[in-house]
């Protein structure tokens, strides 16, 4: 049976490297599920950047934008799989439903949550969540901002109810929550 570790905190504030070391202290196969589309050049510099942390310390990447659970299902006997982040795959999910001319509803967003933690539960090894905290800040100015925020909160709770251990990272120091 797999152990959810979530790790969440603010933008650049070190929970992607936390999460990083956290899985690399694992022996074994480790897999880095990547959940950003490259949409610009600044993202594809933040992707390499990514990668280049990674290299040579036995990382396979899978990128998926949409299908968490199905990631992580083939991630199969892997010891380590860091998924970054859910905040990004949430957008993903967000963006999909909007350029199909559907409206994303909380519904299908937290099924997609408990489907993705169904399948960190059945993994032979530790998922390892990374998110984003976005409550922290000023409540946002327009309803999409609005919605966004509220449902990163909503699959942030799910995650960390679920979770084995969950940290907070706040100027690269992480505080262990639970």
């Amino acid at each position: 049976m797999g152990r959810i570790i979530y790790v969440t905190g603010g933008r650049r504030s070190g929970k992607s490297a936390f999460a990083q070391a956290m899985a690399e202290r694992v022996t074994g196969a480790k897999v880095y599920v990547a959940t950003c589309p490259v949409i610009d050049q600044e993202t594809a510099a933040r992707v390499e950047a990514h990668k280049k942390a990674r290299q040579g310390k036995g990382w396979i990447t899978v990128e998926e934008e949409h299908d968490l659970a199905g990631a992580i299902r083939r991630a199969g006997d892997a010891d380590a799989v860091l998924v970054e982040c859910l905040t990004l795959w949430l957008n993903n999910l967000m963006y999909r439903e909007e350029r199909d001319g559907r409206e994303a509803s909380l519904e299908m967003v937290t099924k997609e949550m408990e489907s993705a933690l169904g399948a960190a539960s059945a993994a032979r090894g530790a998922v390892i969540f990374v998110s984003n905290e976005v409550g922290l800040g000023i409540i946002p100015d327009n309803p999409l901002s609005r919605k966004f925020s509220d449902m990163a909160g909503i699959i942030n709770q799910q995650a960390a109810a679920r979770s084995d251990e969950a940290y907070l990272v706040v100027s690269g120091l992480a505080q262990k929550l639970k």
